[in-house]
């Protein structure tokens, strides 16, 4: 859509608000320009500009548009990343099999980047506040600054809401920096730094407006979104965490009174039927990313807009690119295909589970637009398709960004949520969460039998632990669940010993085919296969017309004991960057890194 909000493409925006904040690289002032506070925020015009340069580190290569979405939630229950080694630390390898070390750029980077769009958000929330405007009901302008403070308390809660989950405990600077100040400030509590984006959050809530009174159709922040996130950083904050201070996994005291928060911001979106829904299609949301528009419904809540430029890594994203099938692309290269599923994963789901072909490609695209199938350790993760995009002209070049937005959240979360919030709260689903989670199976399954519907607290916590890793596969939620659910590790294990099961030959009632057997492609077209993905298959050669692959012999030890190699429950969280403790002597680092 020609309207849609692209924050990097907004100049104005980010070269207004660099020269007030004090967060370029982690808690280091840049140089002061001409333009003072008072004169960037005089007008609704310098307001707006520099929030849209508190949206900007949001997109880009250090964050969500590659190393946020790609890198930190993998090796994972649905996907791994380049499932090859560890690269000893260092780059994607280091980071999937739980191996980083302190001195990885990757990490890093996504740690400067999510602490820059503090800085600058901070700014805004503080001289936002100070315009004569914000506090003049009925005059020009008055409705906007006001949505303008309510959208940089929401960048800022994003902000911290993602360090805390991938570092725990951190330096929470909730105030603008000033030249001269002390910068050496030591980690905060992950419990207080939730408890006060709660807060923030409930205040932006009423400055917001909602999605169809927000003017023109894009992807600014809206009502929507903030009680979206607000549900979701109330259900991390009732959930388990490795807690770097005792070195053990843990859970608050008074974590049950956050499930009422996230029933009662859940039940009120799911109130607005109008502003976000599902839609009938589950394939929607992602070929309406890939074809730059919004989804019908708008189920997409809250995503991250990059900036639509081709190869421009700081502003746009490589989904589409690093993820998704591999697929031939100008010059005779491929796109990278980096994330591959677990196959437990693609046996996860049922065969009449609509999800699955849309979630995992079991297949390469060819120069000829052909699909080249794939075998099971080398199926894709789908809702990213270079071959979807609308257009052409990058979809057939060689760039690298996409201009893919990244899903932050979908509405579908928002009725898992609450579903999972009524059961923990209550002991046991009410007749409202199972109708959450009837709703979402009866768009997976169509026309099929719904799997039966648990009474139970048990049963019904389990099925929602289920139904979370089938509806989103791919969108970087699965190891943060695992992780609040306490689950992690022995998922892990779970997955090693079922592999191991499967390359046993003896082992019994093994409905999962040694080769799997298609069509060959003369022209481009849907995969077709011949034989079932849940059966036994022929051990014959293909006859003329078809190809085979390996299907559950591509299974090897080598690649299972490759899965999360290095985890244990302190490599949850990622390593502080060791130039910033450098540079801060108060910055503990976390346990089972090189101190």
């Amino acid at each position: 859509m020609k309207s849609i909000f692209r924050p990097s493409l907004v100049a104005l925006g980010i070269i207004g608000l660099s020269s007030l904040t004090a967060c370029n690289d982690f808690l280091t002032v840049e140089p002061t320009a001409t333009d003072t506070p008072e004169t960037v925020f005089s007008t609704v015009t310098g307001a707006y500009n520099s929030v849209i340069g508190a949206y900007a580190p949001l997109a880009g290569d250090a964050s969500y548009g590659n190393r946020i979405s790609g890198y930190f939630p993998y090796d994972s229950e649905d996907f791994l990343n380049s499932p090859t080694g560890d690269d000893a630390g260092e780059g994607r390898r280091g980071i999937a099999r739980y191996n980083s070390a302190v001195t990885n750029a990757d990490v890093r980077n996504a740690w400067n980047a999510l602490y820059r769009g503090i800085g600058r958000a901070n700014v805004c929330i503080k001289y936002i506040p100070e315009m004569e405007l914000y506090n003049t009901p009925g005059a020009a302008g008055y409705e906007e600054v006001r949505r303008l403070h309510g959208e940089a308390l929401t960048l800022r809660a994003q902000y911290f809401f993602e360090l805390v989950r991938n570092w725990g405990d951190v330096p929470a600077p909730f105030e603008a920096t000033e030249t001269g100040q002390d910068f050496n400030i030591p980690r905060v509590d992950r419990n207080i730094i939730f408890d006060r984006l709660l807060a923030d959050l409930d205040l932006a809530a009423k400055l917001v407006p909602w999605r169809s009174t927000a003017g023109a159709a894009n992807e600014r922040i809206t009502k929507g979104a903030v009680k979206a996130l607000r549900a979701r950083v109330a259900l991390y904050r009732a959930g388990f965490y490795f807690d770097p201070k005792t070195s053990r996994v843990e859970r608050a005291a008074d974590y049950r009174k956050f499930y009422d928060t996230v029933r009662v911001e859940c039940r009120e979106l799911m109130a607005m039927r109008g502003e976000h829904t599902l839609n009938t299609s589950f394939e929607e949301p992602f070929r309406s990313i890939a074809e730059y528009r919004r989804d019908a419904a708008n189920e997409i809540v809250f995503q991250v807009a990059m900036g639509g430029t081709v190869n421009a890594g700081s502003t746009d994203s490589k989904l589409g690119y690093f993820n998704g099938p591999r697929t031939a692309i100008s010059g005779g290269t491929q796109t990278q295909g980096a994330i591959v599923v677990q196959p437990t994963y693609f046996y996860a789901f049922d065969p009449t589970d609509t999800r699955r072909d849309v979630t995992i490609a079991p297949y390469t695209v060819d120069a000829s637009s052909r699909r080249v199938p794939a075998n099971l350790i080398t199926a894709y993760d789908g809702k990213f398709r270079r071959e979807w995009s609308s257009n052409a002209a990058v979809r057939n070049s060689a760039a690298q960004s996409m201009g893919y937005n990244w899903p932050l959240i979908r509405f579908s979360d928002v009725l898992l949520m609450f579903a999972e919030a009524e059961n923990e709260a209550l002991n046991g689903p009410s007749t409202d969460a199972q109708a959450a989670l009837r709703e979402v199976r009866a768009r997976a399954y169509g026309s099929a039998t719904l799997p039966a519907m648990p009474g139970s607290y048990t049963d019904f916590r389990d099925a929602i632990i289920r139904e979370r890793n089938l509806e989103f596969g791919g969108e970087g939620i699965r190891k943060y669940d695992l992780m609040r659910w306490n689950l992690l590790g022995a998922k892990f294990q779970e997955i090693k010993n079922t592999l191991r099961a499967w390359t046993n030959a003896t082992t019994p009632n093994l409905n999962i085919p040694t080769y799997m057997y298609y069509i060959t492609q003369t022209v481009p077209g849907p995969l077709v296969a011949v034989n079932s993905y849940y059966g036994p298959s022929p051990t014959s050669n293909p006859p003329s017309g078809q190809t085979r692959v390996n299907w559950r012999n591509s299974i090897t030890e080598a690649r299972i004991a490759d899965i999360a190699a290095s985890y244990v429950d302190a490599r949850q969280l990622l390593p502080i960057p060791a130039e910033s403790r450098n540079t801060n002597p108060l910055l503990t680092q976390n346990p089972s890194y090189a101190q």
